[in-house]
This record gives structure tokens, sequence and C-alpha cells, in this order.
């Protein structure tokens, strides 16, 4: 019974998601903004574990605010400070710690198509990781600020030996 929900799930999934938690926290400043209310909300921190470009998911200290729409802007090594408006899916909440889904209900087709390049790369190297190619981190890839992964270091470094030696 629980294969069937998973694959609905998985079903749902309209867009490659990029698994930061895996290799890197990405700490950022989030600002949960009512578009229908005038004036500043203070930022707060957050920590992305997860991001799409449909939705991201995210970790913070504070309650997100209960209201319809967000505006987001998300700054992040190579997604340098998108405006995004969004809903909260889900909250989790243990210890005074809240996981938060956000689901993208306005995000531009460029940001979208960034997203999408970044979370293709990450799956690429994943599989590559997984079937253990030697060339499993790759200069160009578009995921490259995003990832910590060992394999990074080991392969950039031999891609600049092998340049040097020739």
């Amino acid at each position: 019974m629980k294969k069937e929900s998973k694959s609905k799930a998985d079903e749902r999934r309209k867009h490659n998601r990029i698994t930061i938690m895996t290799g890197l926290l990405e700490p950022i400043e989030i600002k949960f903004q009512d578009p229908d209310k005038k004036g500043n909300t203070p930022s707060q921190p957050a920590i992305i574990s997860n991001l799409s470009a449909g939705g991201m998911s995210l970790m913070t200290f504070m309650q997100p605010p209960k209201m319809n729409i967000l505006e987001i802007c998300l700054n992040v090594p190579s997604l340098e400070k998108i405006p995004i408006k969004g809903r909260v899916s889900w909250v989790r909440e243990k210890a005074g710690v809240y996981m938060t889904g956000i689901a993208f209900v306005d995000i531009s087709k460029a940001s979208e198509g960034k997203i999408n390049a970044m979370a293709e790369d990450f799956q690429d190297c994943e599989t590559r990781l997984s079937l253990h190619l030697p060339e499993a981190c790759v200069e160009n890839c578009k995921c490259h600020y995003l990832c910590n992964k060992p394999q990074k270091d080991e392969s950039l470094f031999q891609a600049k030996e092998n340049k040097t030696s020739k």
C-alpha cells in the first residue's frame, strides 16, 4: 500500500529536484511577505533542503506566516535575487524547527529554466556517481556552486592536473 502512495507522489512532480541537504545545507535569508499588505516583514534565516523549478523545501526556526501567497526573493549561488511568489504547501514542526514545503505559483520562465538545468545536471551527477564512473563531476555543471560533494574537489583537482601535465 505504501508503494502506491509513493508512486502517486512521484507522478505529481513535474520538475527534477536538487537535493541540497545531502551535500550542503544552503543558508539563506528569506522574507515572507504578504502582497496584500504594505510594509516590510523582517527576514529570517532559513536552510534550503531541496529546490526545483516548482518549489522548495526549507527549514526555519520560526513558524512561517499563515497567508495565501508569499513573495520570496531567492538568493543562492548562481540564482541571484530571483523574485518568486509561492504558497506554503505543508509545515512539519519538531522541537521548534519547522520544515516547510513551498510551491511556486509565479516564477519567470528564465528562472524556471535555470533551475531545471541545474536540477538536470544534479541528477546526471547523481547517476554518474551511482554508476561509479571516473568523471562524475564535470566543470561545466550548472549546479556547481550548490555542490559540496567530495567528488567535486577530486574531479576538479584531476582536471587541473591533466591540463598542467599537457
